[in-house]
């Protein structure tokens, strides 16, 4: 569905992106994640076509980027997206619809059935302009999802909404990949894209840093909390070689692993030092944990 090859945006001699390497399969939601200036918006922008490459290629749904047959099947929901404040919800998305050069017998069923998914029948006739920003995201969100599109762009889709807002909008994330359509999610609220996402990417400074699944990134350390009594120097001495980190809390041993089979090495260490071990409890790095250290640590860019 999207395929780049050493993509590149300059502005000037500032950096957009950078040697942008990516390939998303049909029916993935694809997290696209980063700090502020990261360089995600450039990217997205070129990929729908609003920018062009200063150098490199890539393809969406097999077409050349830019391409206007590919274009009419991609949904794109900005992040600062302003809409024209004096046209009712309805009117935004027939306007929408003459965009797109749909066919004029599905509109109304189509424009009914995304205001529905939305959460916004019955607000239809009601002015943009005297929408809550709730409910300006929603709108937004139908107008991506109007042309039934096989890939689509959310940048931040769930930045308005409050709880509930976010829970319809995962639901319709998720939804939108059980029919076997392709998502591209940037956002911040790192929590959601760890519960939805299928593969994730960090860039950092206009680059790719770390690209791969959830499992594949969240299964590099596991952190295991153990409570052990009678805690001795060679069991501790033993269980730091073993392992990446440990912080010693009276009791309680924090114990950062980098694979699952030294879990039963550090059970069998604090045994075989006279240890009893009364719980021992994996904690996973979340996706947060990993962005912060990616982005701090200055991790070296893999494309």
């Amino acid at each position: 569905m999207i395929k780049t090859t050493s993509l590149s945006k300059m502005y000037g001699k500032r950096v957009g992106c950078s040697e942008i390497c990516l390939a998303v399969d049909r029916g993935q939601i694809f997290g696209f994640l980063g700090p502020n200036g990261a360089g995600k918006s450039t990217l997205v922008k070129i990929l729908v076509g609003l920018l062009f490459p200063t150098s490199g290629s890539g393809e969406i749904l097999g077409r050349p980027l830019g391409d206007l047959k590919s274009r009419r099947k991609i949904g794109y929901l900005p992040e600062n997206f302003r809409y024209q404040p004096w046209l009712s919800g309805e009117e935004l998305l027939k306007f929408h619809a003459s965009l797109y050069k749909m066919d004029k017998s599905d509109i109304r069923g189509r424009i009914a059935g995304v205001l529905e998914k939305v959460g916004l029948s019955g607000k239809e006739k009601q002015r943009v302009g005297s929408y809550s920003k709730g409910m300006q995201q929603r709108i937004g969100l139908a107008c991506a999802l109007l042309p039934d599109p096989e890939l689509i762009f959310l940048d931040e889709p769930t930045s308005a909404l409050d709880p509930l807002g976010r829970r319809q909008v995962r639901e319709i994330i998720l939804e939108l990949r059980r029919k076997g359509k392709t998502v591209f999610l940037n956002s911040h609220l790192l929590s959601e894209v760890e519960m939805i996402c299928d593969r994730v990417a960090f860039i950092n400074q206009g680059k790719i840093i770390v690209c791969g699944t959830m499992e594949e990134l969240l299964v590099k350390t596991i952190r295991a909390e153990m409570y052990v009594e009678g805690v001795t120097a060679q069991m501790l001495s033993e269980l730091t070689l073993l392992s990446r980190s440990l912080v010693v809390e009276d009791k309680l041993l924090k114990v950062t692993f980098g694979d699952r089979e030294n879990i039963p090495e550090a059970v069998e260490i604090v045994h075989k030092n006279g240890g009893r071990l009364y719980s021992l409890e994996l904690k996973h790095n979340s996706l947060e944990d990993m962005f912060v250290q990616l982005i701090q640590g200055g991790e070296e860019p893999v494309c």
